[in-house]
């Protein structure tokens, strides 16, 4: 399967929010400030993002009030679509967000404990509403090579991830997110064998995330069958331009907007 080449691809920032501020580490670990959410938001709509993806990285019970304000805000502000995800456990919890003015919302570890939720929020909100999140790092052991982790890249699932991948998509996810933890905040280039195996099995919207250091990572990671590229900390400390991104999109020969 591979991805309809009429449809532009889309360049996402990504804000990690953790107690209503934007941070960013490397493998999730030692965050740094990057700034105010709502702030950098607008700045990126500014400059031509496709969409936005917030995760709540600290999503405890507090963190979530912090991000359904964040995403309330931020909506008032900016006019592309937001996914929002970190600590989705439920039917309502997506409600929740929705009703705060996100357009999709993420999940990842509940769905893993339970993959009846994708399904549930897919049959009650549409899947175009549902990004699976999939954070996966290589793995000996595994079919596909690659493991389905949790808590932050902290914890094997003991899935196979392209497996997992699959069967969110059969279950009712509308896209997937697909953040190799390897490679995340590494900078060392999109995980393109990881895309291209996923891209065979699922025929879904596929999001490449994890490891974009410089403006050449771009383009391979369409090439291997994504349809969208995610990058946080290159945008949030002015390493890459969003314009630049797609202008070497478009050199690549990939439609951008």
């Amino acid at each position: 399967m591979t991805t309809s080449s009429s449809l532009a691809v889309r360049v996402i920032p990504c804000l990690d929010v953790d107690a209503g501020r934007v941070v960013k580490g490397v493998n999730f670990a030692d965050l740094r400030d990057a700034g105010d959410p709502v702030e950098m938001a607008k700045v990126y709509d500014a400059e031509g993002a496709d969409e936005l993806t917030f995760l709540d990285v600290s999503a405890s019970a507090q963190g979530r009030e912090t991000t359904q304000d964040v995403v309330r805000r931020t909506a008032e502000q900016v006019f592309i679509p937001l996914t929002v995800g970190g600590g989705v456990r439920s039917v309502e919890d997506v409600d929740r967000l929705l009703r705060a003015g996100a357009d999709k919302v993420g999940v990842n570890t509940a769905a893993i404990a339970r993959p009846d939720l994708v399904a549930e929020i897919a049959h009650r909100f549409g899947s175009q509403v549902l990004v699976l999140s999939v954070d996966a790092r290589r793995a000996e052991g595994m079919p596909s090579g690659f493991e389905v982790t949790t808590h932050g890249g902290r914890r094997g699932a003991g899935l196979d991830a392209v497996e997992w991948a699959r069967r969110g998509a059969e279950l009712g996810a509308g896209e997937i997110l697909l953040n190799s933890m390897d490679a995340d905040g590494t900078k060392a280039g999109y995980d393109v064998e990881m895309i291209a195996a996923v891209r065979k099995v699922v025929d879904i919207p596929l999001v490449a995330s994890g490891g974009a250091g410089k403006l050449s990572d771009f383009p391979p990671a369409i090439d291997a069958g994504a349809d969208a590229v995610l990058a946080a900390s290159v945008f949030h400390f002015g390493d890459l331009r969003i314009g630049d991104v797609k202008e070497t999109l478009r050199q690549a020969g990939h439609v951008v907007r």
